[in-house]
């Protein structure tokens, strides 16, 4: 007997719209019904060096279609699970962005994630700069207290910077201040940083446990992941630039001596274990910067790798 997803149309990757891995698109927010929900945030208005992660969301839906095949879930051999088989993920599209309107298109962005959170859904935003997480955060002001785990290779706890509060290097600093944060493990950390020494100091008296790439690498991932407090709702952050530039050269600010995939997927993968991922963004890939497009695969496998774990958590059960 074929199987469900041998009949009908062969609906290869190259074909059809380019929603995030190829799942319906429901652009009515009101009736928004999954358990994921994956929000467009192509805002680069925060950028202080190479603009361009406007595109960063078209990019990783069209990345992401490489990994739609229709199969009846994604078989992981090591594992032996099945993962993104029994859950319901929909594409709501792009919040709107109103050019060189940074709070408009912020609490544009704020609307969207309310939006997810009233449905009962896992928000997965793709930026955009970091800066979209300010208004990601913000919009989780009514729900339950949450730790944040940032994978970066900037600190982006700058107070303000010549007036400027909200760009992509002060999410932090601006999470840092809700009082539903209940505090920040940021990892990846490295070399130059558009941080000064102060916003380090001012990181770790407002609950931040700093920890470079070598840092966690001497760690090991398990040691890495009980220094992050167990049992909590956490919210992931992961600026594409956490990875090495070899294998993520599409960003604004590239900094060598970054994570490989694998190091980040497995500290993902114990996170889902080890507490309960709320919220997920993926920011600052820059396509323009990356003519083979593998930062924007990257963004993508990470990020459904990232949901299917996500998921099994809630029924770690092998299929």
């Amino acid at each position: 007997m074929a199987h469900g997803y041998e009949t009908g149309r062969l609906n290869l990757p190259f074909v059809g719209i380019c929603s995030f891995g190829k799942y319906p698109i429901q652009l009515d927010w009101d009736h928004i019904d999954a358990d994921v929900a994956v929000l467009g945030a192509p805002f680069d208005g925060g950028t202080q060096w190479r603009a361009g992660a406007r595109f960063g969301p078209r990019a990783i839906r069209e990345a992401s279609t490489l990994f739609a095949f229709g199969h009846a879930g994604a078989y992981d051999h090591e594992d032996n699970a099945v993962y993104l088989a029994d859950c319901r993920i929909v594409d709501i599209g792009d919040a709107d962005i109103v050019h060189t309107d940074t709070e408009k298109s912020h609490a544009n962005i704020e609307t969207g994630v309310r939006k997810i959170l009233a449905a009962g859904a896992l928000p997965v935003v793709l930026g955009g700069d970091h800066s979209i997480n300010i208004p990601c955060i913000r919009a989780f002001s009514e729900q339950p207290p949450m730790h944040l785990v940032q994978i970066d290779a900037h600190l982006d706890f700058v107070d303000e910077r010549h007036g400027v509060r909200h760009g992509h290097g002060n999410p932090m600093r601006r999470a840092a201040e809700q009082p539903w944060i209940t505090g920040l493990t940021q990892i990846g950390i490295r070399n130059v940083s558009s941080t000064a020494r102060d916003g380090y100091e001012d990181a770790r008296a407002m609950g931040s446990d700093i920890i470079s790439v070598r840092q966690a690498r001497a760690l090991g991932i398990q040691a890495l992941l009980n220094r992050i407090p167990a049992g909590v709702r956490y919210y992931v952050t992961i600026d594409i630039d956490g990875f090495d530039p070899s294998i993520a050269p599409g960003t604004g600010t590239p900094s060598h001596g970054g994570f490989a995939y694998y190091e980040v997927l497995e500290l993902l993968a114990g996170l889902a274990k080890r507490g309960t991922i709320v919220g997920i963004d993926v920011v600052e890939v820059a396509p323009d910067y990356d003519h083979a497009g593998v930062t924007s695969v990257l963004a993508a496998q990470l990020t459904l790798n990232l949901i299917g774990r996500v998921i099994a958590a809630r029924d770690p059960a092998p299929r």
